[in-house]
C-alpha cells in the first residue's frame, strides 16, 4: 500500500469552483493607484557606491586601442559577413 503524502488541505474549495469545474470569475474592487520609489532609492545608492570611472577598464581599453591586431582578423570577418547578410529593411520588399 502507498501511503498518502498529499494533505487534504488543498482540496477544491466549493467556493472557488463552479457546479462545471470552471473557476469562478470575482469581480475585484478597484484598488487606489500606488507608487513605491524604494527600488529606486536601493538603486540609487547602489549605484552611489561604484566610482563613475573605473582605472582598471580605462587601462584595458587603452591597451585594445593601441593594439593593432585587436580585434582580431576573424571577428571583422564574422561581422562583416554578418552585415552584408542582412536584408536592407529601407528598400520595399512587398
Amino acid at each position: 500500500m502507498i501511503p498518502s503524502t498529499s494533505s487534504s488541505d488543498r482540496t477544491a474549495r466549493t467556493d472557488a469552483v463552479s457546479a462545471l469545474g470552471q473557476p469562478v470569475n470575482r469581480i475585484k474592487a478597484p484598488r487606489a493607484d500606488q507608487l513605491s520609489t524604494e527600488s529606486a532609492a536601493l538603486l540609487r545608492t547602489a549605484l552611489a557606491k561604484d566610482p563613475e570611472v573605473r582605472p582598471a577598464v580605462v587601462a584595458r581599453a587603452r591597451a585594445l586601442a593601441a593594439d593593432p591586431s585587436y580585434p582580431p582578423m576573424t571577428v571583422l570577418r564574422s561581422v562583416a559577413r554578418q552585415i552584408l547578410a542582412t536584408p536592407d529593411l529601407s528598400e520595399d520588399q512587398s
